[in-house]
């Protein structure tokens, strides 16, 4: 299937929904308020303006994936539960490291997500081969952002239960 005959697929358009919902249920648990802009935060931290960018990008690819998993006919209870399961491990990285204000737990979160990740690339890598390339960037970035995740808890702890 080409992207062209992707765009008028409905599954398409019902993955960006589901991505981009994840994305604006995690970006309302991320308020970058005084507590974040006081952390002490790593050389390699990126500037924030970076983050949207990067994660509009790889919801894109990751709901390009899903819609090319799902059009394969990989089995749908599959398809739903990984990538359900890693939705809820987006969303609550956001919650744990932003919302609770615990990057500790976070750090651990960061690797159930990559984990997830790395789960649907390889139960869908020979249905869908490219889908190793399309969430690549999913596995480099949560990988990224699990050491900046790290350096930030070893730097600023011990966090306490607010």
């Amino acid at each position: 299937m080409t992207l062209s005959q992707s765009v008028r697929t409905p599954s398409l358009w019902l993955a960006i929904g589901l991505a981009f919902t994840v994305g604006a249920i995690g970006g309302s648990l991320t308020p970058l308020g005084s507590w974040y802009t006081a952390l002490e935060k790593p050389s390699f931290q990126p500037p924030d303006w970076l983050f949207g960018p990067a994660w509009t990008a790889i919801f894109l690819l990751t709901a390009y994936a899903a819609h090319r998993i799902w059009e394969a006919g990989a089995p749908r209870l599959w398809i739903v539960s990984l990538f359900g399961a890693n939705a809820a491990l987006n969303i609550l990285w956001s919650y744990l490291f932003f919302f609770s204000r615990r990057p500790d737990l976070a750090v651990f979160e960061a690797l159930a997500l990559w984990f997830s990740t790395a789960a649907i690339v390889f139960a869908f890598r020979r249905t869908v081969p490219i889908v190793r390339w399309l969430l690549a960037p999913y596995l480099l970035w949560v990988a990224f952002a699990f050491m900046l995740n790290a350096a930030i808890a070893r730097v600023n702890g011990p966090f306490t239960a607010t």
